[in-house]
Formats: C-alpha cells, structure tokens, sequence
C-alpha cells in the first residue's frame, strides 16, 4: 500500500493553484484534499489542476470525493482539471463519467501552458 501524500502548489507566478496527489485516494485521503482545495484562497479558485502522475490507486470512495470537489468548484464558477492521469486511471473517469465534467490534460505541463 501506497502512502497518500498531497501537496499544494502554485504556477503561473502564483496565480494557477495545483493539487499534487501521489498514492491512493481511498475515503482516508478525502479530508486531506477538501482541506486542501478549501486552502486556495477564493479569488485562486477559478481554475484548478489536479495533478494524478504520482497516484497509484484509486477506489469508489476516492471517486466520491473528486465529484464533491467537482461539485464545490463549480458551484462557486470554478473548474477543476485532471492532469496526469495513467490510461487506466483516465478510462475509468470516462466510465464514471467525470470526463464530461472537467478537461484532462495528457501531463501536468500541457495543463499548465493552456488558459
């Protein structure tokens, strides 16, 4: 099992906030990664990048949790991005259906180069 670790950081000068997630995103991980997407100050929040290239698993309960952060953010007109994700990982958020809901970006760097 792989310990879940999260990192918040910012590109752009400050101004693009991304979530590092490295590990499993099971139930344990969800308080973490609320917390952390609470963090970011509002005016920060209008687009932000989910970074999957150092997560190892994910579970149903891990699934919830990106959908509530899915949710949150665009109940307040903000977005979230997927960047990183293994071709697992992205099939099964087209199975899930969250592909319909944010844009994925092959790497972090292609994330971080658009908008």
């Amino acid at each position: 099992m792989e310990e879940f670790k999260i990192r918040l950081g910012f590109e752009k000068g400050g101004s693009l906030p991304v979530i590092h997630i490295s590990g499993e995103i099971t139930s344990e991980a969800e308080d973490e990664i609320v917390q952390s997407y609470d963090s970011i100050p509002n005016d920060k929040k209008i687009r932000v990048i989910l970074n999957f290239t150092d997560t190892s698993y994910i579970n149903s309960a891990g699934i919830a949790t990106l959908i509530s952060l899915i949710t949150k953010s665009s109940e307040s007109q903000g977005k979230i991005e997927f960047a990183g994700l293994n071709t697992h990982f992205r099939k099964v958020m087209d199975i899930v259906g969250l592909t319909d809901f944010v844009l994925i970006h092959d790497s972090l760097d292609t994330a971080i180069s658009q908008g």
